[in-house]
């Protein structure tokens, strides 16, 4: 029986049923899920009551796993981390600025992966902006100004020592890991063919990218602002209401995501994993 995906009806993201990832998938259901993922960008299956080692064996299925350099992993697991947020915390929401997972390494994850464990009874939505759509609309004279850019990225804002998760962020439930390292660069184009479908899209935003290649900060930070107005508009965006037991993919090659908050008072918790790049 194949499986049954229902889009979203928004910018992208679909709701897949009519199978159970707590059983391993064979080669015809990968096949199926990934055509899928490619085309929609964002699935969820809802009603997975899976464990962690299901969730492991799942990223498995579409690739190695992928390296996460400031997290902590959740206790006897190496690939997993918990995205969490306990009812009393007052520190700032993580992860809430548009981003695509780990753009700053040399090889970004393919996917991500979210396992919704604790999920409010209000509130947490997680926001995807496609980006081959961003593109494909995007006017001539902005895209004009964006053909053949080089983007530099870098975790500096978020991850070194005094970035947003640094040394003064306290209170956090969260196990980050802030590091020098964070302030190295890797460059990307900005406009690029998408690995597995080719098709062109944007490539992560500000907040990793923190220039290009050949520019000022001075010629670049307007440029930047400009594009990131435009990545986040709301007719690019898809909106996902969590619900626990919900198993949540998504192509960090074609969307940017960012969270939500809105559940003061209440406990949170997803577990984790990245698909390493293929080739």
């Amino acid at each position: 029986m194949s499986i049954i995906v229902t889009p979203s009806g928004q910018a992208c993201g679909a709701t897949v049923t009519g199978i159970d990832l707590s059983h391993p998938l064979n080669g015809e259901q990968v096949a199926e899920i990934r055509a899928a993922w490619l085309d929609h960008h964002v699935l969820a299956f809802p009603g997975q009551g899976i464990s962690d080692d299901d969730l492991e064996r799942f990223t498995l299925s579409f690739g190695g796993f992928g390296h996460d350099p400031f997290f902590d992993p959740i206790e006897g697991r190496k690939h997993i981390a918990a995205i969490r947020r306990d009812a009393d915390e007052t520190s700032p929401l993580f992860a809430e600025n548009w981003h695509s997972d780990w753009s700053f390494q040399e090889h970004p994850p393919a996917g991500t992966c979210l396992r919704g464990i604790t999920i409010p009874p209000m509130g947490g939505d997680t926001l995807f902006s496609n980006q081959h759509a961003a593109l494909d609309v995007m006017p001539s004279d902005m895209r004009e100004k964006l053909e053949g850019k080089v983007a530099i990225h870098s975790a500096q804002m978020a991850y070194a020592p005094d970035g947003a998760y640094g040394e003064k962020d306290e209170g956090r439930s969260m196990a980050i890991r802030p590091d020098e390292s964070a302030r190295e660069t890797q460059l990307h184009p900005l406009i690029r063919a998408h690995a597995e479908t080719g098709r062109l899209g944007l490539f992560s935003c500000m907040g990793y990218i923190i220039g290009f290649e050949g520019m000022s900060q001075l010629e670049a930070l307007p440029l930047l602002q400009e594009l990131y107005a435009w990545q986040s508009r709301e007719e690019f965006i898809y909106r996902h209401k969590w619900e626990a037991d919900m198993l949540v993919m998504w192509d960090n090659r074609s969307v940017l995501h960012c969270a939500t908050g809105g559940y003061e008072g209440h406990d949170r918790l997803l577990h984790r994993t990245t698909i390493a790049a293929s080739g």
